[in-house]
């Protein structure tokens, strides 16, 4: 009876079940076993299977709907990783909602990086809902789950019935200390300077993300050819698992039920006059397309909307019905696609008459907005981005909390993508999945050229508004980031720039890569190769493909094109702005740093924070403490900050030997009298100090300029009276009584 080996969490039951149809297979990738279970779980699922790699353990189940789903044009394709906080045995720490809600980034970015890599392998025809669910029952402390998953989701896709082209697999791969690293434990990755996930076959990759340390286009490269010699090992395994437990694949002509009778009669008739438009938009597409340059989308769409309406006329004249019109129209689209691709492939003509490796117009400008902290608006072609700063205190980082560990975010990307960039009506609903996936590809690109925390402690948030889309606007938010944050005086280490590469290909395997990609040129055998980075190196990496794969070949020459494009791009940001500002904006919070006894934190806090709430309401600063004594007050005012800090200043003061104060008397006795020379620090004047004066004839609350003579060992703060001398006979020892705590009350 197969068993999980070393899932404690399962131990108490394993051992006990008996279900005849549990099948395991198991292989050695490196130097961890990787098993994978099915029939034990979620039976009635099209197939269902679970992956387990150390302690990490993530169940797969896919289905898919019965029916096609009628008058769409693309892929109903969902994908859900679905963090379970009890697979790291975490309660969620809201404290008023305790179940798992809304994913969080971290889960929707791991979902879409999966979509990526399993998507271009479905029929292109296919239009039935298909759902996969990746869910993580266990997560241990080495093995991350979201790998686990990617694998665990095309093995189900292969054993099941549901059409699809695989297999495939995804590895991650580190480098730590020159070294490549093969699927890297937490702590390497810690050390390593690139974060790489390819997904794909030992030959072809689909799908790239990446996160670098300005590492060289070669480098990449070598990491990629790393990552598909180890692919082959878990594919090798999903070839043995589908010889085990594979279920036939549906033929896609039977996935589709007609809705009538009526259809299906009719549909000799609907392929006669499909035939008929199709040759009709072929002979025509030239003319619309490749006349002139077409710079615009707006006229690229002209020309599409011109010759459907002359296939229309066409169409009317052969007297075709209505319904049959509009599934004619719908092959414009395509057959556009391909002609740009045709042309590209066989001309290197592309429609807005640009050559394959010449970017769009390129424009960028800073401090456009004059109340932000920072702000910079970049154009490429149509797509436009504005990108705009804000400055925090260390207070306002975000704490986002996910299944493995809570953790604070000091930088942060947010990206809106709003409707009128297209042309279009759609409702507003906040950040989607494509939002989030961009946002987070600009902060992975810009996190290598921050300032350390200790260098520049602010909290930063950018957020880049699309206000015109037409190709990656996610790599024209890189670049308004950077401009930005440089308008806003952030000291980043160098500016950073994106472009989108793209491909022209054809099924005989005729290819060419396009230096910034748009519209029409994102067809069938294309791919969105976006690649970000600095004068020195590759921060940022993002590929999907609409191809089966990409070969080394391509990936090598679009690495190496895309550098040429990322320095020009480089250069027209360096010519709006060449280096970070030396200041901030009047209008951002400045920060004061104190250095503290780490003893005197409590004082600055007070019992329930009733001290540091206190000058918070009183100046309206923000005060931040380390535990080893660092004080930040942030304030947008010079006299609020200055009346904090004197403040935290004097409650944090330690009594200087021969420096002088002026006190009150806190206490009477009759060796002395006690004085307050900094809040709650007390020196004596022993009664040998006072002169003439007795101790009797003072009161508690009277007012002393006192002068430290001395701090014991015992931290006990002695005093003396400027100008009285001592009395003969009598010192600071010849009096019995108490002195207390020393120098602390």
């Amino acid at each position: 009876m197969p068993r999980y080996d070393s899932l404690t969490s399962f131990a108490h039951w394993s051992v006990t079940c008996t279900m005849s149809n549990v099948k395991t297979f198991k292989a050695q990738i490196d130097s961890n076993e990787l098993s994978i279970e099915s029939g034990r779980f979620a039976l009635q699922a099209n197939a269902s299977l679970t992956m387990k790699l150390g302690d990490t353990v993530v169940l797969a189940a896919v289905t898919m709907s019965k029916n096609l789903r009628e008058g769409i044009d693309y892929f109903p394709l969902m994908v859900d990783y679905e963090e379970k906080f009890y697979a790291t045995g975490k309660i969620k720490g809201s404290r008023f909602i305790k179940r798992e809600g809304r994913p969080s980034d971290e889960a929707v970015l791991s979902g879409r990086m999966i979509d990526r890599s399993i998507r271009p392998l479905f029929p292109e025809a296919m239009k039935n809902d298909v759902q996969v669910i990746l869910t993580v029952l266990s997560q241990d402390d080495k093995n991350d789950a979201d790998m686990v998953a990617l694998n665990a989701a095309a093995a189900v896709l292969y054993v099941s019935d549901v059409p699809w082209d695989g297999p495939i697999a995804g590895v991650r791969v580190g480098r730590v200390d020159g070294e490549l690293v093969l699927n890297p434990s937490y702590e390497q990755r810690e050390k390593s300077d690139l974060d790489l996930v390819v997904a794909g076959t030992k030959d072809n990759v689909l799908m790239v993300e990446a996160g670098a340390n300005e590492i060289a286009e070669d480098d990449v490269f070598e990491a990629i050819q790393f990552a598909q010699k180890h692919i082959g090992d878990v594919t090798a395994l999903l070839e043995e698992v589908k010889k085990g437990i594979g279920k036939e694949k549906m033929a896609l002509e039977d996935l589709v039920v007609n809705s009538s009778t009526e259809q299906s009669e009719d549909s000799a008739e609907d392929k006669d006059a499909l035939s008929v438009a199709d040759e009709f938009i072929r002979k025509n597409v030239d003319e619309h397309l490749f006349t002139g340059p077409m710079k615009s989308k707006g006229e690229r769409k002209e020309a599409i909307d011109s010759l459907k309406a002359k296939l229309e006329a066409f169409l009317v004249e052969k007297q075709i019905g209505k319904e049959k019109r509009k599934k004619a129209a719908d092959l414009v689209w395509d057959i556009a696609e391909e002609r740009v691709t045709q042309a590209i492939l066989t001309e290197d003509k592309r429609v807005d008459g640009r050559s394959l490796t010449q970017i769009r117009d390129l424009s960028a400008e800073v401090g456009f907005l004059p109340r932000t902290h920072g702000s910079g608006v970049f154009n490429r072609g149509e797509t436009q981005v504005l990108s705009v700063v804000t400055l925090g205190a260390p207070s306002d980082q975000q704490i986002v909390d996910t299944m493995e560990a809570d953790y604070k975010k000091r930088y942060m990307h947010h990206y809106n993508f709003l409707p009128y960039s297209v042309g279009e009506v759609s409702p507003m609903r906040g950040a989607g999945r494509r939002e989030i996936g961009h946002g987070a590809l600009a902060e992975r690109a810009m996190e290598p050229v921050l300032p350390e925390s200790s260098e520049f402690p602010y909290t930063i948030r950018v957020v880049s508004e699309v206000l015109g889309s037409n190709g990656s606007s996610s790599m024209g938010a890189i670049c308004g980031s950077t401009l930005s944050l440089m308008d806003s005086g952030v000291p980043i280490k160098k500016p950073v720039g994106g472009i989108a590469m793209g491909l022209a290909s054809d099924t005989n395997g005729n290819w060419k890569v396009l230096t910034d990609l748009q519209d029409l040129e994102d067809g069938k055998g294309g791919m969105d190769f976006k690649l970000a980075g600095t004068k020195d190196g590759i921060t940022a990496i993002q590929l999907d493909t609409k191809t089966k794969g990409l070969s080394k070949e391509i990936v090598k020459k679009t690495l190496e094109q895309g550098k040429v494009a990322r320095l020009e791009v480089l250069d027209v940001i360096s010519s709006a702005i060449a280096e970070h500002r030396d200041k901030l904006s009047e209008f951002a919070p400045r920060i004061h740093t104190l250095k503290v006894n780490p003893d005197k934190i409590r004082d600055i806090i007070g019992p329930s924070g009733k001290t540091i709430n206190g000058i918070i309401d009183e100046t309206g600063v923000d005060i931040d403490i380390e535990q080893d004594g660092t004080v930040l007050i942030t304030g947008t005012y010079a006299n609020d900050i200055d009346g904090a800090i004197a403040t935290v200043e004097g409650l944090t003061a330690e009594a200087e030997v021969g420096k002088t104060y002026k006190g009150k008397v806190t206490r009477v006795e009759s060796f002395g009298v006690f004085i307050e020379v900094l809040p709650k620090q007390d020196g004596l004047v022993h009664i040998s100090k006072l002169g003439s004066v007795q101790p009797t004839d003072m009161k508690i609350g009277d007012s002393l300029e006192v002068k430290v003579s001395e701090i014991d060992d015992l931290g006990r703060i002695n005093l003396e009276i400027p100008g009285v001398e001592s009395r003969s006979g009598q010192n600071d020892n010849s009096s019995g009584g108490p002195r207390g705590s020393g120098g602390g009350r």
